[in-house]
């Protein structure tokens, strides 16, 4: 059934206490992301004065109507833990009467994103396109009873539970990853990365390979950006499932280098500026345990450290070669690369729950309205 549509602006009030007696400090400090979670403020906070910043209780609201028109999105989000601070800039706001409209049922409502839609609209005609705390509280919101109220607030919760669980063990999965393999440091020592590698230089010349490739800074092979129509292909270099290929450049992409194993089931072409290169035996060292070993950062400070030239600094294939890693026996290899798949796994599995829930918020709310 329809429920009716009410004026957000009626059922909230705008809350303003400040830190006068700094009874919260710099941890306390908190900003709100697109994505409408408080996170740690980016602001500097060197010799910053607190007394002025708004304090921000259980069950309040804090919005910020700046940029809307800019970013697409109303930032807003409701504190579920213990009192925070926030910028003085922020509006700070309660529900009127909890039995009237929930705080939970009120955020899922903003997370609908045709609310950042709508927020959008309304900030069109802002100077700055902002959304303005008066255009901000004539949106509608479905007002469906309360025991409606706590039922689509209970499946919402449980998805949003459901994810966070997975977003932590995600994380112990990767404390797990990351801590094995500084440990083989320790057990193992290292040994230079060119005693297990050839490089390849295997052309396209009978043009039997159409699958253009890029790499990414997060080591993986893409769809080529790059406008292919009326390209030779011919003397793009092929690389065979189990076989790298990197990018020499490293003086853009954010300080990172673009390298990538492929993965796949069957061969692609790159440009024939990227150096390609295999495991000589895959017995002593698996590709995608090295896959691993050059998806840290450390790899990628040390490919930046190690990258020369003038207008353009490049992490030549002598470099490459001298990279020192620990090589473990071929076992342990293969327990640190089930880890990773499973990490892998995990994360899919994570984000295919956050787009569920991104698309479970409009239907409730849609539901709330028909």
């Amino acid at each position: 059934m329809a429920y009716k549509s009410v004026r957000l602006g009626d059922y909230i009030e705008q809350v303003d206490s400040r830190n006068r007696d700094n009874k919260y400090s710099i941890k306390d400090l908190r900003g709100v992301d697109k994505n409408k979670n408080f996170i740690p403020t980016v602001a500097s906070t060197s010799g910053l004065e607190l007394s002025n910043y708004k304090v921000i209780q259980t069950e309040q609201f804090v919005y910020s109507g700046m940029q809307t028109g800019r970013d697409k999105c109303i930032r807003v989000s409701l504190n579920t833990g213990s009192a925070v601070l926030v910028s003085p800039a922020y509006t700070v706001f309660k529900v009127k009467d909890k039995g009237e409209i929930l705080p939970e049922y009120l955020m899922m409502f903003f997370s609908n994103p045709e609310i950042d839609r709508i927020g959008w609209y309304k900030s069109d005609s802002s100077v700055r396109a902002n959304l303005d705390w008066d255009r901000f509280c004539e949106i509608d919101v479905p007002l469906p009873p309360q025991e409606k109220q706590r039922e689509y607030v209970a499946t919402y919760g449980n998805l949003l539970k459901l994810s966070d669980n997975h977003e932590k063990s995600f994380a112990d999965l990767q404390l797990i990853t990351d801590t094995f393999t500084e440990k083989l440091v320790e057990k193992y020592g290292t040994e230079e990365l060119g005693g297990y590698i050839q490089q390849t230089d295997a052309r396209n010349r009978d043009l039997a390979v159409k699958k253009v490739q890029g790499i990414s800074i997060q080591k993986k092979f893409i769809d080529s950006k790059a406008n292919m129509e009326g390209v030779p292909l011919g003397g793009y270099k092929v690389v065979q499932p189990g076989e790298f290929a990197y990018v020499t450049v490293t003086s853009r992409n954010g300080q990172k280098i673009s390298i990538g194993l492929n993965d796949s089931d069957e061969p692609y072409i790159v440009s024939s500026t990227y150096i390609s290169f295999a495991v000589t035996n895959n017995e002593e060292l698996l590709p995608e345990f090295l896959l691993l070993w050059f998806k840290r950062p450390e790899f990628d400070r040390y490919a930046r450290y190690n990258s020369w030239g003038s207008a353009r600094e490049t992490f030549d294939w002598g470099e490459m070669q001298r990279v020192q890693l620990p090589v473990p026996p071929i076992t342990v290899q293969k327990s640190i690369v089930a880890i990773y798949h499973a990490l892998e796994a995990r994360k899919r599995l994570t984000e295919r729950l956050k787009t569920t829930i991104k698309e479970i918020s409009p239907i409730l709310i849609k539901d709330a309205k028909d």
